[in-house]
């Protein structure tokens, strides 16, 4: 715990103009992030008597080990930048009130030739309609197929679209009615266009005279006696209602507003939000967050740090008219411009007072009470199950303190090839998948010019790659801060560290920033405890790595999957948790964790290496001249017999490359005996029906 009087600002240092603000921690990671109308007088609220500060409060200043400051011309200014930080650094102490998913809508593509209906997702694109927020995709899915009974427009996509028109046989829901099919030529585009613009104009609101229609034609095919097409209509019918059944008109004049409940005590708010589009719920959405970290937040703070983060990154189209809250936000007039200025319209802020508005608030407010007490048991447990594991593994391995950051490793390989590891994180007893990280294996050279790969160099490897990472960071840590938000991949060339995966979450990074490159540094943060996936020789060949970069601060355990056991460095018999103990439990989440993590990467590997072309490996050849070889010579075959005068006239293949790719495929023919699959013999060259073969699944993998 540090003492916040060691880096307190000089009162005189700080302005008293409005500003944003940042607290640091010893490991340069930002924690919090505030904003102020006066630095001066807010910073000087934390640097008071530290037993006069909330608990909360006094646990962030003590943990804090800096703080920094930037001054802005307004209040607006100071929302907008204390929002983007907060995205950008993830701070530890700041409420995050929302999932970085963006609201879902049923969205038609009226800019298309032939309009699709689809769910969407993100920035709204020009000459497509939209029509939500939706709070879950499959309430759009429901709604839609409810819908194309009576409105058969195209739902798929443009490959499935482009195929059936070439084979000339529409997909399932062409034949079961639900699509007019245009692909092959049911309708024209012009028929299927006025087919989305009613479904257009039904999801509008404009609902009456399609019921009205339907039942017309329901009663003049009964008077023809035609009772199958009575029948249908009649099911047609019944379809619009029930699809309008899903949102029921709440509110008159077609109002589009959002309307929030929000229900909170001193450590968690619960928050319901019900999208109200043309006078109907369109949508809702709720969830749960942490506040206790921001010290005595009161209702109005809770809304305004709410707002900014809900439609901070949200594009004009996603905020409505009127934004209806329980309680005004301390700056009202600024967060009101503030969303003026996103939306590019005017936006109305007020708490409703009377009328069906304030009906609906208290309907909305009601379910946001229900959501924390139904939060609040199922908390309980977790919390208590949580805080208990770490305690388990603070006794049992005799550590200093509990674990609060916990680092997994394992290694997957089949028989020595496509050697990978994984490193998976947890922090407070629950993943962290956004600092999830990926390791291609090298080997270690041997005297002899091989390279060992084995489990324990394997894990000596690894470890000494991710600490090693680790000390450059923490030495060479500044302050440059440059957004790197965008950066959803990025892997060390020297290295080989991969830092991507596909369900990896939002991978923000707080810590040192790197001066070269200006992106934040991603191993800058330390575990308390380091565990392997296997026995004695694993957590030696790991103590052994730490020990050589000087690191002692950190644990070192192995779990072996036999008998469940943990193995500590340097010990001949190995600590035996109970069966029914929290903290084996959250050993065995990790360890379970980081074994699927690194066999997805190795089935990637696996998988690309299977496919991968005689043609991959040759230095300047990409895949376009890849293609035009193959389009020229028909197969690998045949290129490989090939003179360089014959390849140099393929289009776009210079002399230089044309001697490359030459000198390439003769060498590989050369070093690369043939095998006669059905006997196992080794043959001398490759009969003309195996080379064939494998032409043709060149033609076939080659990207």
């Amino acid at each position: 715990m540090a003492d916040p009087s060691t880096y307190r600002p000089k009162p005189g240092e700080i302005p008293v103009d409005p500003g944003v603000y940042k607290f640091r921690d010893k490991d340069r990671r930002v924690i919090y992030v505030g904003k102020a109308k006066s630095l001066r007088s807010r910073l000087s609220s934390y640097f008071q008597d530290i037993a006069a500060l909330h608990p909360r409060t006094r646990t962030m200043v003590t943990t804090g080990a800096s703080v920094e400051w930037t001054v802005v011309r307004n209040e607006v200014e100071a929302l907008q930048l204390e929002y983007s930080w907060i995205k950008e650094f993830d701070p530890r102490f700041n409420v995050k009130y929302r999932d970085d998913k963006s609201y879902p809508y049923l969205a038609v593509t009226m800019g298309e030739e032939f309009p699709r209906a689809q769910v969407m997702r993100g920035t709204k694109r020009k000459g497509t309609r939209y029509f939500g927020p939706y709070a879950h995709a499959w309430a759009i899915r429901e709604t839609l197929d409810q819908l194309l009974r009576v409105f058969p427009l195209r739902t798929c996509s443009s490959g499935v679209f482009k195929r059936a028109g070439q084979v000339g046989r529409p997909c399932l829901l062409g034949y079961i009615d639900k699509c007019s099919a245009p692909c092959v030529g049911r309708v024209t585009a012009e028929e299927h266009r006025a087919i989305a613009e009613e479904f257009c104009d039904f999801m509008a609101g404009n609902t009456g005279r399609f019921v009205k229609r339907l039942e017309r034609e329901m009663r003049a095919a009964s008077a023809d006696l035609d009772f199958e097409a009575a029948a249908r209509r009649r099911d047609d019918i019944a379809a619009l209602r029930k699809a309008l059944e899903r949102s029921a008109v709440v509110l008159p004049d077609a109002t589009d507003a959002d309307v929030f409940g929000i229900e909170d005590d001193e450590l968690e708010a619960a928050v319901q939000v019900f999208h109200v589009r043309g006078g109907r719920i369109r949508g809702q959405r709720g969830w749960v967050v942490d506040k206790q970290s921001e010290g005595d937040l009161g209702l109005a703070e809770v809304v305004e740090r709410l707002l900014g983060q809900v439609y901070g990154g949200e594009s004009p189209e996603g905020i409505p008219r009127e934004v209806l809250v329980p309680a005004l936000p301390p700056e009202p007039e600024a967060m009101a411009e503030l969303l003026t200025e996103i939306r590019g319209a005017r936006v109305e802020l007020r708490v409703p007072q009377r009328g069906d508005k304030h009906t609906l608030m208290e309907t909305v407010n009601r379910n946001a009470k229900q959501a924390l007490g139904r939060h609040k048991v199922a908390r309980a447990g977790d919390l208590t199950a949580r805080s208990q594991a770490l305690q388990d593994l603070q006794d049992a391995l005799e550590l200093q303190q509990a674990p609060l950051r916990i680092e997994c490793f394992d290694v997957s390989h089949v028989q020595g090839t496509n050697v990978v590891a994984s490193m998976v994180v947890f922090e407070d007893g629950l993943p962290r998948k956004g600092e999830y990280r990926r390791f291609i294996v090298r080997g270690t050279p041997q005297p002899d010019g091989s390279v060992r790969v084995d489990d324990t160099a394997a894990m000596d490897e690894i470890l000494t790659r991710r600490f090693r990472h680790y000390l450059e960071d923490r030495d060479h840590a500044n302050d440059i801060e440059i957004d790197d938000s965008n950066d959803d991949s990025a892997t060390d060339i020297g290295t080989g560290d991969t830092d991507t995966d596909a369900d990896a979450g939002d991978s923000r990074a707080s810590g040192p920033i790197d001066e070269t490159t200006g992106k934040p540094r991603r191993f800058a943060y330390p575990p308390q405890l380091v565990v392997v996936d296997g026995g004695k020789p694993q957590v030696d060949a790991a103590s052994r790595a730490l020990e050589a970069l000087g690191i002692d601060d950190v644990a070192v355990v192995g779990l072996a999957k036999r008998l469940e056991e943990v193995w500590l460095p340097g010990e001949d018999f190995p600590v035996i948790l109970p069966r029914t103990s929290d903290g084996l439990y959250l050993l065995q989440r990790l360890r379970d964790e980081a074994h699927r993590f690194a066999i997805t990467f190795h089935r990637q590997r696996r998988s690309k290496a299977m496919t991968r072309s005689a043609l991959d490996d040759i230095p300047g050849l990409g895949a376009v001249r890849r293609k035009a070889l193959l389009r020229e010579f028909g197969s690998v075959k045949r290129l490989r017999a090939a003179s360089v005068e014959q390849i140099e006239a393929v289009k776009g293949i210079g002399p230089a490359l044309a001697a490359t790719v030459h000198s390439h495929l003769r060498a590989d023919d050369d070093s690369t005996p043939a095998v006669n699959l059905t006997t196992g013999e080794v043959l001398d060259h490759v009969p003309d029906d195996a080379s064939d073969e494998a032409a043709s699944e060149e033609k076939e993998t080659t990207p």
